[in-house]
C-alpha cells in the first residue's frame, strides 16, 4: 500500500496538479559538446568502476527541487557525477570551485 505521508522527490513529479496538461517536450536534438563529454566521463567513470548508473541516478534525485528545474539535462549528470566523485574521495570539494 503506498504511503499517503510519504513527500515526493523532485523528480517523482507524475500525478503532481501543476504537470498536469503540459506538452511532451521532445528532444530530437542530439546531445551537445557539452552533453558529449558529460556522457564521455560517465563512460569513462563507469568503465573504471568509479560509479555506477544507480548512483548517478541517486544523485541527480538528491538535487534540490528549484536548483533541479534551473539545471539543463546534462548539468544535472555532471552535478550528480561531481556529488559522487567528492562523497567517494575521489576529488577534493575544494578543487571544484
Amino acid at each position: 500500500m503506498p504511503d499517503e505521508t510519504r513527500i515526493p522527490a523532485t523528480h517523482d513529479i507524475g500525478g503532481l496538479a501543476r504537470f498536469r496538461c503540459t506538452p511532451v517536450e521532445h528532444d530530437e536534438a542530439p546531445p551537445d559538446a557539452f552533453g558529449k563529454r558529460v556522457d564521455a566521463l560517465r563512460q569513462v567513470l563507469a568503465q573504471k568502476k568509479l560509479m555506477t548508473v544507480d548512483e548517478l541516478r541517486r544523485g541527480i534525485e538528491s538535487i534540490p527541487e528549484e536548483e533541479y528545474f534551473a539545471l539543463g539535462y546534462y548539468e544535472r549528470w555532471l552535478r550528480s557525477i561531481a556529488a559522487l566523485m567528492v562523497e567517494k574521495g575521489h576529488v577534493d570539494a575544494e578543487a571544484l570551485k
